[in-house]
């Protein structure tokens, strides 16, 4: 079922760039450049295929805190995993599971290792009853790394071993080639999306508690009154998105910095209107047209800005926009940003079904032209 080897291991990062791993220190290093971001308290699972172990897809998702729900997720991520490549036509012939965590306060990294000896024997076995063979079992923490799956012949220290000085190793080096960087930590990403704090947050309640009273009678009401409200949300995002244009940023849309100068453009009601609106899917599917060209990273500003907005009880209304933020970034190249957005979304709401579509259809790398397409048709037709 699973095998502790220094066989080779090899990635791919452009067509002419190619590293190999060989053993677990070099696994354990190439993490974050596979996924383009330090994983925080994450389960990584990441397909291999062929003689070589060729890298392959990726698959990631949140360390459940409840021990009792392990083995439920070891085998949806397992099964997520064979499926996805089954449907690419490359079902992986085996894997590498990573497990990365901090230590808790009072807490030692070889202890936390420790507390997931199951969880990683639980993929390991999930992946090996799909006849995936588990090629090697990491646990993470900070700067140091353990094998799960090592024999006790000496290869793993009990306080386990150090990884490489970040940007000295091989994989630093052609990823740095290939023009790959790691984007930081995946807090760091997902925090672009966070909801606003005080004193902000309890403004912004009082906005949507407002909007609330004055606009779900219209959209829960006649055929009439629901096509007044979509072209009302409609209008004000325009509004909305001239106005983030006119304030271009020189920074760019991957600087965090320049996020609070995005906030400070919208006020209160104009975003408890909005993220109301775009709760009805015509609507949000009419907004998904902003998704190429210059609208594009205009539109990502405002969705991103919308998903801050979105706190206390609303938070759940925060699917639609970080959907919107998730199509985006995919539609124009930036996978490793739809990523977090639509992670985030599916946190929020497991069963919103555009973000569950769009998550799938980035992790399987299907192409988003065809999706564009239809949308470019949709909005030609309306148009004339």
């Amino acid at each position: 079922m699973t095998h502790h080897t220094d066989s080779v291991r090899e990635v791919a990062l452009t067509a002419d760039n190619r590293v190999t791993l060989r053993g677990p220190a070099d696994l354990a290093d190439a993490l974050p450049y596979l996924l383009g971001f330090e994983p925080d308290d994450s389960i990584v699972l990441v397909a291999l295929h062929g003689p070589r172990g060729r890298v392959g897809g990726r698959i990631r998702t949140g360390i459940p805190g409840d021990p009792e729900s392990w083995e439920e997720t070891a085998r949806q991520l397992a099964a997520c995993l064979a499926e996805s490549g089954g449907r690419a036509g490359t079902s992986p012939d085996a894997a590498v599971v990573y497990l990365c965590q901090k230590a808790s306060e009072g807490q030692s990294a070889k202890e936390a290792m420790e507390r997931l000896r199951p969880l990683a024997q639980c993929l390991r076995t999930a992946c090996g009853a799909l006849d995936v063979p588990v090629y090697e079992a990491l646990f993470l923490s900070r700067d140091r790394y353990w094998s799960y799956c090592c024999p006790g012949t000496g290869c793993c220290s009990g306080e386990g071993n150090e990884l490489p000085q970040a940007g000295t190793s091989a994989m630093a080096a052609a990823a740095t080639y290939a023009g790959i960087r790691v984007r930081g930590s995946l807090r760091e990403l997902e925090r672009r999306f966070a909801p606003l704090g005080q004193p902000e947050a309890a403004r912004q309640a009082r906005a949507f508690d407002a909007a609330a009273v004055a606009l779900v009678p219209r959209m829960l009401g006649g055929t009439t009154d629901a096509l007044t409200v979509r072209g009302e949300t409609v209008e004000l995002a325009e509004r909305l998105l001239t106005r983030f244009r006119r304030a271009a940023l020189s920074s760019g849309r991957d600087d965090p910095s320049a996020d609070p100068s995005d906030d400070s453009l919208l006020t209160c009601e104009e975003a408890a209107r909005l993220v109301l609106g775009l709760q009805d899917r015509l609507t949000r599917d009419r907004a998904a047209e902003w998704m190429e060209g210059p609208e594009a990273e205009v539109a990502l500003r405002l969705w991103r800005a919308l998903a801050r907005r979105c706190v206390a009880a609303y938070e759940a209304h925060a699917a639609a926009p970080l959907t919107l933020a998730g199509w985006v970034s995919w539609s124009t190249g930036d996978e490793l940003g739809a990523r977090v957005a639509l992670g985030r979304a599916l946190e929020i709401d497991p069963e919103y079904v555009f973000a569950r579509l769009l998550h799938q259809a980035c992790n399987e790398g299907l192409d988003p032209e065809p999706l564009r397409r239809c949308m470019r048709q949709q909005r030609a037709a309306r148009e004339h």
